[in-house]
């Protein structure tokens, strides 16, 4: 006869709930006292708020308040040689410090957003007492946040638990033992034996239960305890784990939350890691780390200790983890020079990876960029979340558009926040597309996105799952080790070429249009900013603002973190965000013109009456018609150079344009308008041809319906008729060289104001555009159906360009319905195309031959005010003969970002500036010079130049300042390569699309 009734499912879940409830029995409450502020006040000025005295079900807070708590009591007598805890939970988190304001642990609500299918989030645990003797007072401190680890308020901001409460430590034995087990017997096999003797423990083992006293949990963990003995073998795959907890610096909540999230988080690392021996943590962002130096020194000091140890891992190379997408090729490399320098500098650790697991897709630029930087790895796992085609690896080769390859290593679970559990191991193992040639992969367990990080619970599962038998084995230790083993198989690793494009999130390319535009204007100023700068120090021996640069690029690199930048964060972070790129870029322009004035105080006059200098910062010749004060200067400025102009000797050469509301014209093109205010043709009168497909208007500003959030649209968005902006008037004029037509539209409750401008001599048909933006769930496009047939296009990223198809032959391309582009894309056959150039747009659909721009959207999610603003950008439609290259593509979007300063001439003297001088230049047009700053560490001059067409190049560079000596260097103005210096050049061999830095001594 059987000693026991087999028990269902449902009853072993019944069973589990009721042991875990019998881990910890409240014997009593905690006195509270708060003091609330708005935002959040140290630890020295605690009581400085509105002080309140919330009990159990009372509001505290609304959200974002805070408050600084504090919680007093006594332990009753009941309590003796007993362990003792508090239970916290005041339906928001909050950091628990000790009696000097020292951070200890950090504290989550149970009833916290958050997937649990991956676990629970909660973190209420305080221990207090190993061993009570009772009658001991408690006096505990702690900083509280009205918000969920999600930024939502749960349950009205009221406190839910403040308790004190004894510990049953076998009970908490035997939960994680059932758990455990349980767990893994559903992972297995039916008829599988291992499943049927773990099915006979726990059964064996819940008959040891019956009031849930220590006895009790002691003898069940006696039966359970050979079923957790039992051991895996030689397996074939090990899977390397390290504690994680994404950290969005700023998502669903502000910039300034996420200070004191990392505190929290970091705090309850540490204090995990005095417990579980071996326990390892990992954490990316350098300015997550800054932040802690600045506010939490003493944390900080701990996690120095931690590190030395290496038990806390720092992971990542770039300052943030930045979107890959929209910044440009510099400030990628500012991501990965600020950021290695830091965890150099603070660590003496050199980091090797990019740790990027939730960024929305992937530059074709970054291994060249990574590898010239000294990383060699790159980890992520949002890939998985494509939604029609699935990538084919998890470990393989990323090789660039320059060829550069970096090992790449996807997650194989597909989350960055694990359970640690029998299920997320097995997921992992059963996923593992490169099992074959590896024998590795990586986990990241904890909690995430909000951070927190892992818990009790995943410790404890790890501690059980060390080598059991079922699963495959798990070892914690730092990410990079198992990195480093891949390489092992390197030769044999299969390799992905070109972007790694994510099918999904594609709304992000434009969402926040303000603080794209922001971001691209800062990008172009502080490189204006530099140029001068350097000039100013080498020529004038004027103070380079060194710390203020880098302490302005490094507020625009955490902008850049991907749910700022992408657009996909609430309101309050683009309030901000705004605002201080308002105030950077008056900052940077102070700064340029405090260069300029240094630069251009004397300058060779003689003969001139109204003397001006024009700056190109461009590393290429210009002649372009521009406006200074009330007159036209058809300036012809040397590359990276100036040229002094006499505004009264100047005469009219250009032949002048004509406008009217029918169309515009000038000498090399002539467009006529639709009566709706569109494009009805562009006759290109140089090259005797329609720019424009036959019966197509260009410039249609179609308004689609967007039921989507910040990150995503429907795919077939286009398949429903869009509605239009209605043309109310026209104007047309001529002004100087410039024909102008200037329309006002409207649509809904938004107007649109429009200048069609077409520039004597210029092929570039400018649309600028202000738009005062009030719509909801909307998509405002323009497009350009063209007469060119071409199968794919050209697209501008970092540091050269991709081709996309503009087709739907497979499924790879029909989920490229939008792609990210830069300052332009193409569309060319061999003889002739038409490029689309933007000064801070970056969606674009790429469909037949028509080219096709977003310029704004306005989901409803996070942001509910999401674009609803005032809006100022210029695109321009760019006709052209030949292919891109041919067609001078690349420089005319160089040339729309960047126009020529103006700049006012001081008085001859005896160091005067000449009259016209290049600093640089180069002999291959397609080699430019995109950067030129000080070096980090010396007097020399760093110059970036990068080959833009795609081209195997040698190119003799050119320099006017004195140089002694020149070097190749990599992206960390490392591992100098000396270079052959003859009378003032130097040359230089370019692979197809490759970076060069250099480094100038002066001499």
């Amino acid at each position: 006869m059987p000693y026991y009734l087999p028990q269902k499912q449902h009853e072993l879940s019944e069973l589990a709930r009721r042991i875990e409830n019998a881990v910890y029995t409240p014997i009593g409450e905690l006195e509270m006292a708060a003091w609330r502020t708005p935002e959040p006040v140290p630890f020295d000025q605690r009581e400085t708020g509105e002080r309140i005295t919330p009990k159990p079900d009372e509001k505290w807070g609304s959200l974002w308040d805070c408050a600084w708590f504090h919680f007093t009591g006594e332990v009753p007598d009941s309590a003796d040689g007993k362990p003792v805890v508090l239970l916290i939970d005041l339906n928001g988190e909050a950091l628990v410090v000790d009696e000097a304001g020292n951070p200890r642990l950090g504290l989550t609500t149970v009833s916290s957003e958050f997937d649990y299918s991956l676990g629970k989030p909660g973190k209420r645990v305080v221990p207090l007492l190993e061993r009570a003797k009772g009658g001991e007072k408690i006096d505990l401190w702690a900083d509280a946040a009205c918000n969920d680890l999600f930024g939502r308020l749960q349950h009205d901001g009221t406190v839910k638990e403040a308790s004190i409460a004894l510990l049953n430590p076998e009970m908490r034995g035997l939960h994680y033992d059932v758990e455990v087990l349980a767990e893994l017997m559903r992972q297995l096999p039916e008829d599988s034996a291992r499943r049927s003797s773990i099915w006979d423990a726990l059964c064996r083992a819940a008959l040891k239960l019956e009031r849930f006293t220590a006895e009790e949990a002691r003898a069940a963990r006696e039966v359970l305890a050979p079923e957790l003995a039992r051991r895996n073998g030689d397996a074939p795959l090990r899977i390397s784990a390290i504690g994680h907890a994404h950290m969005d610096l700023a998502w669903l909540w502000p910039l300034r939350e996420t200070v004191r999230k990392g505190a929290r988080t970091f705090a309850t690392a540490l204090h995990f890691m005095e417990k579980y021996p071996d326990y390892h943590f990992g954490a990316s962002q350098p300015q997550l780390f800054q932040w802690m130096k600045d506010h939490y020194p003493s944390l900080y000091e701990r996690i120095k200790q931690r590190v030395a140890e290496g038990r806390l891992e720092v992971q990542g190379a770039m300052w943030v983890e930045a979107d890959a997408n929209v910044p440009s090729g510099e400030s990628l490399v500012r991501q990965l020079l600020y950021g290695k320098r830091f965890f150099r500098q603070e660590f003496g650790i050199d980091v090797r990876n990019l740790w990027l697991p939730d960024v929305f897709g992937y530059s074709g630029a970054l291994p060249q960029i990574l590898k010239k930087a000294g990383v060699d790895y790159f980890m992520t796992q949002k890939l998985s979340w494509s939604i029609v085609n699935r990538h084919p690896h998890h470990t393989f080769l990323w090789q660039g558009i320059d060829g550069s390859r970096v090992l790449a290593h996807l997650l194989p679970e597909d989350t960055y926040n694990s359970s640690a559990a029998p299920r997320a191991l097995a997921k992992a193992e059963k996923n593992y597309l490169d099992k074959a040639l590896c024998d590795g992969c990586l986990l990241l367990f904890g909690i995430g996105d909000g951070g927190g990080g892992p818990g009790e619970e995943h410790l404890e599962r790890l501690e059980r799952e060390k080598d059991l038998l079922g699963l495959p084995p798990v070892t914690q230790e730092r990410g990079h080790k198992l990195l480093e083993r891949f390489e092992a198989v390197r030769d044999r690793l299969p390799y992905w070429a070109g972007e790694l494009y994510l099918e999904r999130h594609q709304g992000t390319f434009t969402t926040q249009a303000r603080n794209k535009r922001g971001n691209r204007k800062l990008e172009l100023a502080l490189r204006e900013l530099e140029l001068a700068a350097s000039q100013a120090l080498w020529a004038k021996g004027q103070a380079y603002p060194q710390e203020e640069l880098e302490s302005l690029w490094k507020e625009m690199l955490l902008y850049q973190f991907h749910d700022i930048l992408p657009g996909s964060s609430i309101t309050r972070v683009y309030t901000e965000s705004v605002e201080r790129y308002a105030a950077m870029l008056a900052r940077v322009e102070e700064l340029t013109q405090k260069a300029e004035a240094a630069l251009f105080a004397e300058v060779e006059t003689s003969g001139m009456t109204q003397p001006v200098v024009l700056r190109n910062s461009l590393s290429w010749d210009r002649r372009e018609l521009v406006q200074v004060r009330d007159r036209w200067v058809d300036a012809q400025v040397p590359a990276m150079g100036h040229a002094v102009v006499d505004l009264a000797a100047l005469t009219d050469t250009f032949v002048p344009p004509t406008a009217s509301t029918a169309g515009l014209e000038n000498d090399l093109l002539k467009v006529t308008l639709n009566a709706d205010g569109s494009l009805a043709g562009v006759w290109d009168k140089q090259n005797g041809r329609e720019v424009l497909a036959s019966g197509a208007a260009g410039n249609c500003l179609a308004v689609y319906q967007d039921e989507g959030d910040a990150w995503d649209f429907a795919m077939h968005y286009d398949e429903r008729p869009p509605e239009r902006f209605v043309l109310r008037s026209s104007e047309a004029r001529v002004e100087g060289p410039q024909a102008i037509v200037e329309q006002v539209y409207s649509y809904g409750m938004s107007t649109l104001t429009q200048k069609l401008v077409l520039t004597a001599g210029s092929r570039r048909l400018d649309f600028t555009t202000h738009v005062d933006w009030r719509e909801s769930n909307k998509m405002l496009r323009t497009s350009f159906p063209t007469c060119v047939v071409a199968t794919e296009a050209t697209c501008e990223i970092q540091f050269g360009s991709l081709r996309r198809p503009t087709h739907r032959n497979t499924s790879w391309d029909f989920a490229k319905f939008e792609v990210c582009a830069h300052k332009w894309v193409d569309l060319s056959d061999r003889g002739y195309g038409v490029a689309l150039l933007n000064d801070c747009k970056y969606g674009h659909k790429l469909r037949g031959s028509t080219l096709d721009l977003d310029l704004l959207r306005s989901p409803g999610y996070p942001d509910p005010q999401a674009d609803r603003a005032e809006h100022d950008f210029t695109y321009s439609l760019f006709p052209h003969a030949g292919d891109h290259v041919a067609g001078g593509v690349i420089q005319a979007g160089y040339e729309l970002n960047a126009p020529l300063r103006v700049v006012e001439a001081g008085s001859g003297g005896a160091s005067a500036a000449p009259v016209r001088a290049s600093l640089f230049s180069t002999d291959a047009a397609n080699v430019i010079l995109d950067a030129v700053k000080k070096a980090e560490e010396s007097e020399d001059l760093i110059l970036r130049l990068y080959e833009s067409t795609g081209a195997t190049t040698r190119a003799t560079l050119r320099l006017s300042l004195p140089v002694a000596s020149v070097e190749l260097v990599n992206l960390m103005e490392e591992d100098p390569k000396p270079l052959p210096l003859h009378e003032g050049s130097v040359v230089l061999d370019f692979r197809p699309f490759e970076v060069h830095t250099l480094k100038l001594r002066k001499a």
